[in-house]
């Protein structure tokens, strides 16, 4: 078993008095991507905002690595390396290309670490390189979602956590957007991904998480998953 990067105990959320996570408990590990499949409505995105402290756990643990990061204030988890990519990509459309990726190193001081990694960005999506100094809002919904990865990536994270990357998009755009996430935990970033498409996700992963009503009722390895009975009815489209 590879060491932890991150693990949720008995995490409990609320939005005012409405319970959002019940008592959830999850790990991700060193090298791995671990997808988080369910409905809408069944505490995903929650799981991932109360990571990354824009929700506040009402009960339970957070510990990303060696560290307790429960109530850590958003800024100083993003400092620490956890780096969300929203759903809906959040960029900002009225900047460029270029000032956006810059943006995603501002927690940053090491300006020879970040033109490297800018130029792995541009290497990673070159049609982010062809278009620079375009306006961000300007660029197809697939360039936007290569940006707020590459975004993401500018901050060096230690922990990628993605929040339906391939919503909206064509299927060969999927299939490029998955490719990557392919290549970024290659390269030694481990990923918690939620994804709508669960066939791709646990395709990508090497374990998975099944979400209903703010409870995990299933995990296993992906491919344990993907055979499941009820996830393939549920969530995969089969009969």
């Amino acid at each position: 078993m590879s060491a932890q990067v991150l693990a949720l105990s008995g995490v409990e959320a609320f939005y005012g008095r409405i319970p959002a996570l019940r008592g959830i408990s999850l790990t991700v590990g060193e090298g791995e991507v671990v997808a988080l499949i369910g409905g809408n409505g069944a505490g995903k995105t929650t799981t991932l905002r109360t990571i990354s402290g824009l929700v506040r756990a009402a009960k339970g643990s957070i510990h990303l690595r060696d560290r307790v990061i429960t109530h850590v204030l958003p800024d100083r988890i993003v400092r620490m390396g956890v780096v969300q990519v929203p759903e809906g990509r959040r960029i900002f459309p009225r900047m460029t290309v270029l000032e956006n990726l810059e943006l995603g190193a501002f927690v940053r001081t090491d300006k020879a670490g970040v033109r490297k990694d800018l130029d792995d960005v541009f290497a990673l999506f070159p049609r982010l390189a062809e278009r620079r100094a375009q306006k961000a809002g300007t660029l197809s919904g697939g360039e936007q979602q290569m940006l707020a990865i590459g975004r993401a990536m500018m901050a060096k994270p230690k922990l990628l956590l993605l929040d339906e990357p391939s919503l909206g998009l064509s299927p060969i755009l999927v299939d490029t957007i998955f490719s990557v996430i392919v290549d970024i935990n290659k390269g030694g970033v481990p990923i918690l991904l939620i994804e709508q498409n669960a066939r791709k996700a646990l395709q990508v992963a090497s374990r998975g998480y099944v979400m209903e009503t703010g409870t995990i009722v299933k995990e296993g390895t992906a491919s344990a998953l993907l055979a499941d009975d009820d996830v393939r009815k549920a969530y995969l489209g089969e009969d």
